[in-house]
């Protein structure tokens, strides 16, 4: 697996998680959550991708269950396209069916409000994302 930073976002109508990874793709740690409201998002992941200098970008692709894409799916592919439209940098999409689920459950495990930590949550499922992108890349090996 090539070495360098990866970088992982969560898209939702109101906020997108981000998570990155260490050079070496051990360790994922939450990096922050943006509003989908900012009149400068796409700025923002221009200075993120200045700051991490990522050699992959995952963008989760949110399918209803059944594996059947839905409306959530196509505004990931949208803003896929915007972070396309602003680096050279390959965007892949990942499924995320259950990131947010998981994300829920593991910080409730926490002892963390679920309600009142969704910017938390949004974090935690693009680590999820990023993990499980991580983990596909390296069993292609």
């Amino acid at each position: 697996m090539q070495r360098g930073r990866r970088i992982a976002f969560d898209y939702g109508d109101v906020r997108i998680g981000v998570a990155t990874s260490d050079a070496d793709s051990i360790l994922v740690s939450p990096l922050r959550t943006l509003s989908t409201s900012s009149k400068n998002l796409l700025k923002e992941i221009s200075a993120i991708f200045e700051e991490i200098a990522p050699i992959e970008i995952y963008v989760g692709r949110p399918t209803n269950l059944s594996g059947l894409d839905g409306l959530a799916t196509s505004k990931a592919l949208d803003f896929s396209k915007e972070l396309e439209s602003i680096t050279q940098i390959p965007v892949k999409l990942i499924d995320e069916r259950m990131s947010t689920v998981s994300a829920s459950k593991m910080l409730r495990e926490a002892g963390k409000d679920a309600k009142h930590a969704k910017s938390m949550i949004d974090m935690a499922a693009a680590v999820a994302i990023l993990e499980f992108a991580i983990s596909v890349e390296k069993a292609k090996q």
